[in-house]
């Protein structure tokens, strides 16, 4: 590769105080990395916007290493191999993996996953990503929707939550999305089909929940904690199985709330099953996924939903709008 090309990153300047703001990046820019042994420098076309990339912010690991101040932002993207080091990598593979906010990534070849040829860009890195695996992987496998039954899904409208309450209704379910604002709402009602929707910003959530479930809860596939939870334990059935995907309510905080009242509780006197689990976990499934949301695709009982920004300049504020509410569905940022 030409070695004069620049490569725009993006820093974290300084770990958050309460909400993230877009002061706490910096833009710098630089030349272009190169690729060590074994490694892949990979040319970023798109970046996946999601609440972890709040959560890396932290200085306490999650399931990854926190990002620290001065290195460049951690995210999941979607690019372009441009300079090859590593066996089974060739110069044009598209391939995903970590790749940070950033024009180019030097990435261990290891750690990265090389995509289908003639994809969508926005398919990839959503309904056909980790975002699908997610949605698929989390209500199937640990959430057992049955036909018949009640599934309430918190973030409804976002980048997990389209896609898992629309599988829900496939399932043949009756399936009743939490989001914010009348407008979103309606929008689930009207565009994804859902039986409900909860407006969580209206108050009295727990009693607004039971009106649109009046059998009760089975399943609740969970995006955000705080109130949405503490709402649908109180309103689950007996033998109910809670999905925990994300904590989207407390991530944007330094004080996050204590957990909902009702755990052990609840839990015990109802048998509900609670479990969490990470994706990463789970990528031997990605082709039966695959396989089958590009039949649901096709026969139309899936829609994939984005929200496309343009230039990487617009990243952080990206991630500031997203805990607004400011996406429906997948939030990505078109690098080019």
């Amino acid at each position: 590769m030409n070695g004069s090309a620049i490569n725009r990153h993006w820093v974290l300047r300084e770990r958050p105080t309460g909400e993230i703001t877009v002061s706490n990046f910096e833009l710098q820019r630089g030349p272009a990395p190169e690729p060590a042994a074994g490694e892949v420098l990979v040319r970023v076309h798109m970046l996946s916007i999601d609440p972890a990339n709040r959560a890396w912010m932290f200085p306490t690991a999650t399931y990854k290493a926190p990002v620290e101040p001065g290195q460049t932002m951690h995210g999941f993207g979607l690019g372009e191999v441009v300079t090859s080091n590593a066996e089974g990598f060739a110069i044009g593979d598209v391939v995903e993996g970590m790749l940070g906010w950033q024009d180019y990534a030097a990435v261990p070849g290891s750690d990265l996953t090389v995509r289908r040829p003639g994809t969508p860009a926005e398919h990839a890195m959503g309904v056909f990503g980790i975002t699908g695996l997610t949605a698929f992987h989390g209500l199937l496998e640990i959430g057992r929707p049955r036909p018949g039954e009640t599934v309430v899904v918190s973030a409804a409208a976002g980048a997990v939550g389209t896609i898992a309450a629309q599988i829900a209704k496939i399932e043949g379910c009756r399936v009743v999305g939490i989001a914010g604002g009348p407008e979103k709402c309606q929008w689930l009602v009207d565009e994804l089909g859902l039986d409900a929707a909860v407006d969580y910003k209206a108050g009295e959530l727990r009693k607004a929940l039971k009106r649109a479930c009046p059998n009760g809860v089975d399943v609740y596939f969970d995006n955000t904690g705080g109130d949405a939870l503490a709402a649908a334990l109180s309103t689950m059935n007996v033998h109910g199985r809670i999905v925990c995907c994300g904590n989207l309510s407390q991530y944007n905080t330094d004080r996050p709330a204590p957990g909902p009242s009702g755990v052990p509780g609840l839990l015990v006197t109802k048998r509900i099953r609670m479990e969490g689990f990470i994706v990463l976990d789970h990528l031997a499934n990605r082709d039966q996924m695959e396989a089958t949301m590009q039949g649901w695709l096709d026969d139309g009982r899936l829609k994939a939903f984005q929200t496309v920004v343009d230039g990487l300049e617009q990243a952080p504020e990206s991630l500031v709008q997203m805990f607004r509410g400011g996406n429906r569905g997948k939030l990505l940022v078109r690098v080019k």
